[in-house]
């Protein structure tokens, strides 16, 4: 798991700015992206179960034959119905009870969290996979995100002992990859940073490299 988060790329077909959501992702996973979350919200967004069906269908053979995990954002009847490997929620989203009930040894539970005790009762439920950690840093892709948290609460999780898989989100790029690992998380979550770069190759080649460095000489926790 922990190595699966290490670049997890983040996005829907509104993030966009060049090409489309499966150019931009197949140029990613040929990059070497480790997990992908599909998250289709906001403007822009497709509007109409049947079209993020079908882009979801799209993404998904698209992750597997690069095997890589294939995360669905929210949508838990969706996820279910075209087998995802994962399904990711927050705090405001679907009840975790009844994610969990629904999706538990079916497929990966990934879950946001903003706090200590928010990442204390993940571990507490016993079936949460990872958790999102965030936002770190200020972010243009999520108008109704938390306030910005810094790296401090990437720490203040890992003192408590929490030893669930971490992955960083919010505002994440190449510049400030390393400080969100050594603060404690498991990998970057990155949505603006790959969809853009001019050259996501060299962007995510940079994420990957940070996190195979920090993930083997840190501390473990």
């Amino acid at each position: 798991m922990r190595a699966e988060l290490a670049v997890y790329f983040i996005a829907g077909t509104q993030d966009i700015v060049r090409g489309t959501l499966p150019s931009v992702l197949e140029e990613a996973l040929k990059a070497g992206i480790t997990c992908f979350q599909y998250r289709e919200k906001g403007a822009g967004s497709l509007q109409t179960a049947s079209e993020r069906k079908e882009m979801a269908l799209e993404c998904q053979q698209l992750c597997a034959k690069f095997q890589v995990p294939f995360i669905i954002n929210d949508d838990v009847a969706l996820a279910l119905e075209i087998g995802a490997d994962g399904i990711h929620v927050g705090q405001n989203d679907e009840e975790i009870r009844q994610v969990i009930a629904s999706c538990a040894g079916k497929m990966k539970i990934g879950l946001s969290v903003h706090s200590v005790s928010e990442a204390e009762e993940a571990e507490r439920l016993g079936a949460v996979d990872y958790i999102g950690v965030g936002p770190i840093f200020p972010t243009i892709s999520k108008a109704d995100a938390e306030p910005v948290s810094g790296t401090a609460i990437l720490e203040e999780i890992r003192r408590a002992g929490i030893k669930l898989p971490i992955v960083g989100i919010g505002g994440i790029n190449e510049t400030n990859s390393a400080e969100v690992l050594t603060a404690g998380a498991d990998g970057v979550s990155v949505i603006s940073a790959i969809t853009r770069s001019d050259d996501c190759t060299v962007v995510i080649r940079k994420f990957a490299n940070d996190t195979s460095f920090y993930n083997n000489f840190s501390i473990l926790y």
